[in-house]
Parts: C-alpha cells; structure tokens; sequence
C-alpha cells in the first residue's frame, strides 16, 4: 500500500486524536503486544514483516508467497519470521487489536483469514444503518472470542494507544511509510516481493 500511515490517521480523526497522547502513556507493556514470531528460535535469519490487515498489497503476500516461504523457509529451519501489525485505517487498527487478544496460537490461522476474506471484512458496502464492526466481530466469533470479549478488546483506548506506540517506533526506527515493509535481517524492502523465487532473492543478500 503506497499511501503513507501519516496521511491516512489524517483521515481518520478518532485514532488520530490518539498521537497527541503522551509517549509513556500508551507505551505501557502490554502482552497481547509480546512478538508473534514462528520458526526454530536458532535460525540464523530473523525476516520481519510489517503489515496491515486492510492492505491488498499485503493480502497478496500472505496469499500467494507466504505459505511457500513458511514451508521451505520457516519449517526447514532455514528463517525465523517475525509478523508485526502495522495498521493504516480505524478498521484494521481494531482487526489488529481483535487478532493479538486472541490465544498465540491463533493468531496466525486468523489474520490468515482476514486476508482471504479481506474484501467481505474490510471493504464490502455496509447496508444503510448496518455496523461496520459486524463482518469483524463474525470472523472473531468464529476463532472463539465473544461478543463481549470483542467489544471490550475495541474498547480498550490504553491498549489501542500501545499498540499505536509500537507502531510509531518501528516507523521511527526503519522509516517505513507504507505496506507491506520487510526485515530481511539487517537489510530492509519495502514492497511485496510478489514471487517466493524474489523472496528468495532478496534473502540471499540479507546482511
């Protein structure tokens, strides 16, 4: 996704209003925020991926590229991946928050399905009247989370405001200005690399 994190809460003024809240306020720890990293923890090559949930360019990764490189990179040993939720608009900030509530070990079968589904959660028409959050709170029904659960997570302004903080620093420290953004060990790329043989490619020159 091209457009700019900045531009877009610009957008969106009830999260925008939260990056006026001090920095040590919505920095408090929280675990739901502890890293959602997959592989054997002694692999040499830690790739990280900043995404968000409504982001087309990133459904397209997790998709079409990503099994391949869970199944001949993460499972062989050969990577540890890192997946890190960079939000762009309100309704992927509350996806974000829905996914990391959840037990670790769903997390990734439901961000997965976010995106497979992403079209039906995040862009379909609501009909005149109908709650946006409705697609949303189906799909975390289905992985297990309440209604009231649901609504206590989206409601929880300190933790939307860690999760925001999180985000500020990573954009802070690697500039990252759009998603999908990638860590390739110390080597950054900013894009989809739309095949596993480019993956593959831009890994191999990962310092």
């Amino acid at each position: 996704m091209t457009l700019s994190r900045r531009v877009l809460l610009a957008a969106t003024p009830a999260l925008a209003a939260t990056a006026f809240v001090p920095r040590m306020a919505r920095a408090a720890a929280d675990p739901r925020l502890a890293p959602r990293i997959i592989g054997n923890p002694d692999a040499k090559i830690l790739v990280q991926e900043w995404f968000s949930l409504d982001c087309p360019h990133c459904a397209h990764f997790a998709l079409n590229v990503f099994p391949e490189v869970r199944s001949k990179l993460v499972e062989t040993g050969k990577i540890r991946y890192q997946f890190n939720d960079f939000p762009l608009y309100k309704l992927s900030f509350y996806a974000a928050m829905v996914a990391r509530a959840l037990p670790v070990d769903r997390y990734e079968p439901f961000i997965m399905s976010l995106f497979s589904s992403q079209e039906a959660w995040a862009f379909q028409q609501q009909d005149q009247g109908g709650d946006p959050l409705a697609p949303l709170q189906q799909r975390a029904a289905l992985a297990g989370m309440s209604a009231d659960q649901f609504h206590s997570v989206i409601n929880d302004q300190t933790y939307l405001q860690a999760l925001q903080a999180s985000e500020d620093a990573a954009q802070q420290q690697y500039k990252i200005e759009g998603t999908p953004f990638f860590r390739f060990g110390n080597t950054s790329y900013p894009n989809d690399p739309e095949t596993f043989e480019h993956f593959q490619q831009i890994l191999s020159t990962a310092s």
